[in-house]
């Protein structure tokens, strides 16, 4: 089935899973330009540029084979988040952020100061952030909840959360230990990513 350049991202998507290869192709084609010139800005280097792009669509194929993948539609935006989390990957790796030169002709202010829109989407993602970690944090048990709750979000210290809940600190500790391994494995289980 030849497949066009006016099919959406979704139906390609569909196409590939199906086992048509050729939608895989279509949308990096059609892609491409975008996510290879958005990581070159970010790292300023081809040969990196080149191995995180690879790897990026590799991160890509592999979700989507497991049938991971329920953007619903947002694949661009799904993949360029997948990018910008390999960006990052790099720079901790190398820990070193990107420095920026005054006697760099090419340098642009604009590259440093975000504009209003990055920003309220960033603010739009970490609210969904939290509300994700909210609802994940409700299918605890109400021991490990309580504990969690107070030590997060009310920044208790153990020995208070411990006269609170008439408990010893070892109890405490220990189902916040319980809390976080749980919420891990909820998080794993439906392949949650939790970043903004």
């Amino acid at each position: 089935m030849k497949l066009e350049n006016t099919t959406t991202d979704a139906v390609l998507v569909t196409q590939y899973l199906k086992g048509d290869e050729s939608g895989l192709e279509v949308l990096i084609t059609r892609h491409k330009q975008r996510i290879y010139s958005f990581i070159y800005s970010k790292v300023l280097d081809r040969d990196v540029t080149e191995d995180i792009f690879q790897d990026t669509f590799i991160k890509v194929i592999r979700t989507l084979k497991r049938g991971k993948y329920n953007e619903e539609g947002k694949f661009l935006p799904w993949v360029m988040r997948i990018a910008h989390n390999l960006v990052i990957d790099h720079f901790r790796r190398n820990k070193r952020m990107p420095k920026f030169s005054s006697s760099n002709s090419d340098f642009d202010i604009f590259d440093v100061i975000s504009n209003g829109q990055e920003s309220t989407e960033n603010e739009m993602i970490s609210l969904q952030v939290q509300q994700d970690v909210k609802k994940l944090i409700e299918e605890l048990p109400d021991d490990q909840k309580e504990v969690l709750i107070m030590r997060m979000y009310k920044d208790m210290s153990f020995k208070e959360i411990a006269e609170c809940t008439d408990v010893s600190i070892n109890t405490a500790l220990g189902r916040m230990r319980y809390a976080l391994i749980n919420l891990r494995k909820v998080i794993d289980k439906h392949n949650i990513i939790l970043t903004n």
